[in-house]
């Protein structure tokens, strides 16, 4: 188990990378449907890993 710490500094990695491919498939979305597809679902990825470690700080904080 992580300490709230490490998962305060995950959740912001996460939130940040997940705003990154968000923002690189918007702009590549004009050139290359494909890789911005790609790029969304990367982006989904890391937003719901977010979730989670969101719930398991909630859950460490009760």
């Amino acid at each position: 188990m992580k300490t709230v710490e490490q998962l305060k500094t995950r959740i912001q990695e996460l939130g940040r990378q997940a705003a990154q491919f968000s923002q690189q498939a918007v702009e590549i979305s004009k050139t290359n449907r494909e890789q911005s597809k790609t790029l969304m679902q990367q982006a989904k990825e890391a937003s719901k890993r977010c979730q989670l470690l969101i719930q398991e700080l909630k859950r460490q904080s009760n």
